[in-house]
């Protein structure tokens, strides 16, 4: 009896634990809802908080929220688009978004030409993320290549 009170009591103070820390790290311990923008073009070129050039052609996005490399699944609430991105940058202090989403992102959940959307994001694995954003990249390539 004793051994099994020990196993519920371990395993209930892991789970809050885990959802303590994704709080200290900045990550939300549930889904969060909020308002979605996307990267201006002016931002192409420039380096990102994680070092890396920032490209509108890539699944990224900023948040002040996430963690820098939180793979995320963003969810547009008005239409039930789906996609999915790797977070690798940061938005200016004191911004009330969100996300801020890369262009070509925003064209895939549908709301380029609002500017914002009503969004859900889903922290996911990092292999799930790996995975459906190299899908959606085939998805557009894919694409591309039929327009041709």
């Amino acid at each position: 009896m004793r051994l099994l009170i020990f196993t519920t009591l371990f395993l209930f103070s892991g789970i809050g634990l885990k959802a303590q820390q994704a709080q200290q790290q900045g990550e939300p311990a549930a889904d969060k809802k909020g308002v979605a923008s996307y990267y201006h073009d002016k931002f192409e070129g420039r380096p990102t908080a994680t070092g890396e050039i920032f490209d509108n052609d890539k699944f990224t996005a900023a948040s002040n929220r996430l963690k820098l490399g939180t793979y995320v699944k963003v969810t547009n609430l008005t239409n039930g688009r789906v996609i999915y991105v790797r977070i690798n940058d940061r938005m200016a202090p004191n911004n009330p978004r969100l996300i801020d989403l890369a262009s070509i992102a925003a064209e895939k959940l549908d709301f380029k030409e609002q500017g914002l959307a009503n969004v859900k994001l889903e922290i996911v694995p990092s292999s799930e993320g790996k995975t459906k954003i190299l899908a959606q990249r085939e998805d557009v390539d894919l694409t591309n290549k039929n327009e041709l």
